[in-house]
């Protein structure tokens, strides 16, 4: 049964050798990787105004006016951050992600706080973009008799996570597939939006500023003027629109060959795309003078006064498109969140079990891990974007930077190596081939220094304005989450060289004989019993002792009768437990027998009869499950079930 529905929503299983096969095209690998950071344009400029807000309450009627050039700053921290990331992709063409640069560059413990801010804030874009996306099906349904669904918020999350989940179980290019027509149909439509807005706005002009009943602040700031911190904090807020810019250089052998040049390509797309929306929406937000309300997003506010008469219909396009890229965008971080697990499981700084292939050629358990963390985080915060936003974005600019970081010491070991080699001439082929290599990537090593060192100096401003701005509202959470996590994955580490350790074969004697005892416990004569005593002599002739607790005298006594009528080379030990206990006595029984000989090996058999329907099991005592769980951490036992199988 549980097959059954795995293979209804997973589908059949894949071999290996397709996995070549499932690469993305450019197309598809922006619908795949970037549909994070292009749906962020739907909240970005509102994270901006919740802040201003702020200042607009106390009585600053020109707060609002703030939104655009904190925009336009905002976007050129966006070209210089995908500008070193293009960079990345070419050096790192394998994977590009800030875990592997920082890790080769700078070593192990910062490619760890690397990685834990990257998996922190994957499991935070889930969230956030499924929150915000469910935001946009609410505000759509305000004022008409759906508009009971916003009380539902949290719902309707986690059945949207269980659906981009059960989407990437079932591989990466048909979720890809999936999500390719809803990614193009939001650019087209947003940027429509945004075209006519404009062109709206000079045929009627807003004059009036709104003044909604209910204006909505940013989580945690009180009223105060406009002030250096409050621009600041708005910043921050803003700056949510970067989050998913590395996505792509994580997922570079997703694509189709040659894959550094088409993740490139992409990835240069994805950021003229998220500036041209996200200035474009802040200049709508202006122009409009619309403000963040309780109920209803600011884009949907502007697309309800731009859409009006024979154009309101396409409001409703709007707002269905921006909700399903915002739920979408989750796919970012399911595509990405697996990967990078598993290149930690690769280097044991995780369980190992986040490097093994599901049926459909993914990493299955990262990718239900993700979703239960950001089902969690859903619940815990009520689905409420504006109170996840201040965890956000953190995480994504330490890994930044540090990603930066690593690629400035990146070029300047290339530019030492092609000094190196111009002294040196190799006569071997294959070395003339490594060299040219490294000597093309040298030749620019001062032109590509200066961009990746703009690149880390501009994300390090905005972290540290971050880490400022957003401490005391919640991200303290993540600052105090990164290190436990760094630690945790050191304590894995530490325990699976222990394991290897313990494991080798080094300085290991060569097999030798051993001294094997067989205990077989039972509750009586059955069959079951009997094939498992059978089983115990052809493993152990003359070495097998059955063993049997005594809880009722008169019950011993029949066994001792029937004993010599069915066994024969078995002796039978008696022990009493006059508290009724059974594990106990075994156990103990057991240790005396280890201790008397360190060296024997003891095998427990143990009789099971399986009943032929599942719900049988309920009407039985779970002895043997009690029995394998006080045996088996034991040294030098060995614990065996020998099932006999009951019929209709």
């Amino acid at each position: 049964m549980a097959l059954t529905l795995k293979r209804l929503l997973v589908g059949k299983a894949k071999k290996t050798a397709q996995a070549i096969h499932e690469r993305l095209s450019k197309k598809t690998g922006l619908a795949v990787f970037a549909s994070d950071a292009l749906s962020s344009t739907a909240y970005a400029s509102e994270e901006i105004l919740l802040v201003l807000a702020a200042a607009y309450a106390a009585g600053q009627a020109n707060a609002f006016n703030y939104v655009v050039p904190i925009t336009m700053v905002i976007a050129i921290v966006l070209g210089i951050v995908a500008i070193s990331y293009r960079q990345t992709i070419f050096a790192y063409p394998s994977r590009g992600g800030a875990y592997i640069v920082a890790k080769e560059n700078l070593g192990t413990t910062p490619g760890l706080v690397a990685a834990a801010a990257l998996l922190v804030d994957y499991v935070l874009t889930v969230s956030v973009s499924i929150s915000a996306g469910v935001a946009a099906i609410t505000s759509a349904a305000q004022g008409t008799s759906l508009s009971w669904i916003d009380n539902h918020k949290v719902f309707l999350c986690l059945i949207l996570i269980a659906f981009i989940a059960v989407a990437h179980l079932r591989g990466v290019r048909e979720s890809g597939a999936l999500f390719a027509g809803p990614t193009y149909s939001f650019l087209i439509s947003f940027l429509f939006m945004v075209g006519y807005g404009i062109v709206h706005y000079f045929f009627h002009p807003v004059t009036a500023q709104a003044s909604p009943e209910h204006l909505k602040i940013a989580e945690g700031y009180g009223l105060q003027p406009i002030s250096l911190f409050l621009l600041l904090g708005a910043f921050s807020n803003g700056c949510v629109a970067l989050t998913g810019t590395e996505a792509i250089s994580n997922g570079i052998p997703a694509f189709k060959q040659p894959e550094s040049k088409n993740a490139a390509t992409t990835l240069t797309w994805m950021a003229i795309l998220l500036a041209t929306m996200f200035v474009g929406t802040s200049v709508m937000a202006y122009l409009y003078k619309v403000q963040p309300h309780e109920n209803e997003t600011v884009i949907s506010q502007f697309a309800r006064i731009i859409f009006t008469g024979p154009m309101g219909w396409f409001y409703y396009v709007i707002q269905a498109t921006t909700a399903l890229i915002l739920v979408l965008a989750a796919n970012t971080s399911f595509a990405d969140f697996p990967r990078l697990a598993s290149l930690l499981a690769r280097d044991r700084f995780v369980p190992r079990q986040f490097a093994t292939r599901g049926d459909k050629l993914v990493f299955s358990n990262g990718i239900i891990i993700l979703a239960i963390f950001a089902g969690v985080l859903v619940v815990s915060f009520g689905g409420d974007t504006s109170r996840l936003i201040p965890l956000y974005a953190v995480g994504v600019f330490l890994s930044f930077t540090l990603s930066q970081l690593g690629m400035v010491r990146h070029w300047l070991k290339a530019g030492r190596a092609g000094k190196k080699l111009k002294s040196e001439e190799a006569t071997d082929s294959s070395a003339k081939l490594a060299n040219s290599i490294i000597l093309q990537e040298a030749a620019h090593w001062k032109k590509s220094i200066v961009v990746n060192g703009l690149g880390a100096l501009a994300t390090a401003v905005v972290l540290v304005v971050l880490v400022i701005t957003k401490f005391i509202h919640g991200a303290w959470i993540v600052v105090v989450l990164i290190p436990l996590l760094v630690a945790l994955f050191r304590a894995i580490h530490r325990h699976y060289v222990d394991v290897a350790t313990q494991l080798t074969t080094e300085g290991f004697q060569k097999l030798r004989p051993i001294t094997h005892e067989v205990i077989v416990p039972i509750s009586g004569i059955h069959r079951g019993v009997l094939k498992a005593l059978e089983y115990a002599k052809a493993i152990a002739p003359g070495h097998v002792t059955a063993l049997y607790i005594n809880l009722d005298e008169e019950a011993t006594q029949k066994l001792r009768t029937k004993w010599s009528e069915w066994t024969e080379g078995v002796e039978l030990i008696v022990i009493a437990s006059p508290y009724r206990s059974l594990v106990g006595p075994l156990v103990r029984y057991v240790d005396r027998r280890i201790s008397l000989s360190p060296d024997k090996m003891v095998t427990i058999v143990l009789p099971e009869f399986i009943p032929s329907k599942w719900w049988h099991h309920l009407l039985h005592n779970q002895t043997s499950l009690l029995l394998k769980g006080a045996l088996l951490f034991k040294p030098n036992v060995v614990v065996t079930s020998v099932p006999y199988h009951l019929k209709h």
